[in-house]
């Protein structure tokens, strides 16, 4: 009887599989080896406790040395997709499983289904001009070469002789330091009440805000907003599920009256009161005493984001609301990104004492604590005098920047543009002539290499104004001309066209 030549061990792997390296590739042999078995381990090519091609036969069906596969298999040993035997071999971990079938695709026109809080805050992305340099962007800073050889020098010593407690895990609040120095300052530039112990170190207003609403705003609570309103925040309340009461705006700030006769018991109100945002006229002192009567009778939350008051450019501000009520419902919101400079990424925000202990959880499951060093450095900038002396010099180069902006504006386009001045603040708005839709301006004006804010988007349920906000603040003269220039080409192509004269009918 003849001998069957059937082979009844193991398949030959080193031979079955489709492995192939690549010398001349970028990627070094080990990753294209060790990827490309893990890609067939996991793939089932080779079934859970199989043994893996012996290394020497391997390698020579590679062209690689053994060692590199002896190295490789050590990885995938190491990271748990195989097991070595002594004597046996390396083989495929029995722990794995077989990987299930991939199911077909099934053609349909349903929407992809997508958790609520996926979709609302897929709808909230920010826009990329955001961040964009050209004119007449907002939220830009001017940094001169005093206050950068200040930092620079200021960083140099904290990087030279760094504290401890520096380098470690810090106080959810912020450092004490920091903490009492703006207290100081508050006390003395926006007649804020606070202890130290109130104020909350945080990397700016944008997540004040946010914490606040976790705290205090729970799905259909009624939030007053300023009508038109600063869409961040705007956003922020719709994606908490808030129920957003529109309250509108005139010369004398938000019409407490009106958001009264809206939603008479609400839970908070966002409110913008040294420079209303974008509209940039000054919550009244009636309308301010008004809204806090309010506030203590409907046991409601006012949040006063006070996030350019430093730039006044005509006599002094009004007190801050937080001073006026004395603390009891106001949270008081602060930053240093229009101070100093945005990458800083510090603010604070004054909390009542009720609030403090949640504040400070809510603070710690964010982000933990600030950035310590940072906070050194802040600190030291703020004690040694020299945020004063920048804010005073900032203050005059935007007032300049303001002034030469307004002048160009009515030179170039007096007929089409008019202009507020405003008396604080970063950036000021122009209204278009009737007809003329400032979302359409925008979106030719940004295609020039101009970026304006269409104010008409920002209203809620106000009828919206047809007007643009431009940012004047961290431009030179130059930059403010091109921008004109730029500007003025597009409005001239939308100039309205005067009525044709009739002409006479000769019958």
């Amino acid at each position: 009887m003849a001998q069957s030549n059937a082979h009844h061990g193991p398949p030959d792997w080193s031979d079955l599989l489709a492995l192939s390296v690549d010398r001349n590739a970028a990627e070094p042999l080990f990753r294209q080896l060790h990827a490309a078995l893990r890609r067939v381990i996991l793939g089932g090519a080779i079934p859970p406790g199989s043994r893996l091609p012996a290394t020497r036969a391997l390698a020579e069906r590679l062209g690689v040395s053994r060692t590199l596969v002896v190295s490789v298999y050590e990885q995938l040993v190491a990271e748990g997709y195989a097991s070595g035997r002594a004597g046996a071999g390396t083989f495929v971990s029995a722990e794995m499983v077989e990987p299930p079938p991939v199911p077909k695709p099934v053609a349909s026109s349903a929407p992809v289904d997508r958790p609520d809080a996926v979709a609302r805050y897929a709808r909230l992305r920010p826009e990329a001009q955001l961040f964009d340099l050209a004119p007449f962007n907002v939220g830009r800073c001017s940094v001169d070469e005093r206050t950068l050889r200040v930092w620079r020098s200021l960083s140099a010593a904290v990087l030279r002789r760094p504290e401890p407690m520096w380098l470690g895990y810090s106080d959810p609040r912020g450092s004490p330091a920091l903490r009492a120095a703006i207290a100081r300052y508050l006390r003395a530039a926006r007649g804020v009440v606070c202890d130290p112990d109130q104020i909350l170190i945080l990397s700016g207003v944008q997540q004040a805000i946010d914490l606040v609403i976790k705290i205090l705003i729970a799905p259909g609570d009624a939030v007053w907003i300023e009508d038109p309103t600063y869409p961040a925040t705007h956003a922020a309340l719709v994606a908490a599920q808030a129920r957003i009461v529109p309250v509108p705006v005139d010369g004398s700030g938000l019409v407490v009256s009106a958001g009264i006769a809206a939603a008479p018991v609400a839970r908070a109100v966002y409110v913008t009161p040294s420079h209303q945002s974008p509209s940039g006229v000054v919550l009244s002192m009636a309308r301010r005493l008004e809204l806090l009567a309010w506030a203590r009778q409907a046991r409601a939350w006012v949040i006063e984001d006070d996030y350019d008051s430093e730039f006044r450019y005509a006599g002094r501000p009004l007190a801050s609301l937080q001073g006026i009520d004395g603390g009891e419902r106001v949270i008081y919101l602060g930053t240093f990104s229009k101070v100093i400079f945005p990458g800083l990424r510090l603010g604070y925000a004054v909390v009542p004492h009720e609030l403090g202990d949640a504040m400070v959880a809510a603070r710690y499951l964010t982000d933990r604590h600030p950035p310590v060093m940072t906070e050194a450095i802040v600190t030291a900038f703020i004690e040694q005098g020299h945020f004063g002396a920048h804010l005073r010099r900032m203050c005059a180069r935007y007032q300049q920047a303001r002034d030469h902006l307004v002048a160009g504006l009515r030179a170039r386009l007096g007929d089409l543009l008019s202009v507020d001045v405003p008396e604080q603040g970063l950036h000021l708005t122009a209204r278009l002539p009737t007809g003329m839709s400032d979302l359409a301006i925008a979106a030719e004006a940004l295609a020039a290499g101009v970026i304006l804010r269409p104010v008409s988007r920002l209203y809620l349920a106000a009828p919206p104004v047809s007007a643009v906000m431009l940012g004047f603040s961290g431009y030179d003269r130059a930059q403010l001309d091109t921008g004109m220039d730029r500007l003025a080409a597009v409005l001239r192509r939308h100039r309205p066209q005067a009525p044709q004269q009739g002409m006479a009918h000769h019958g």
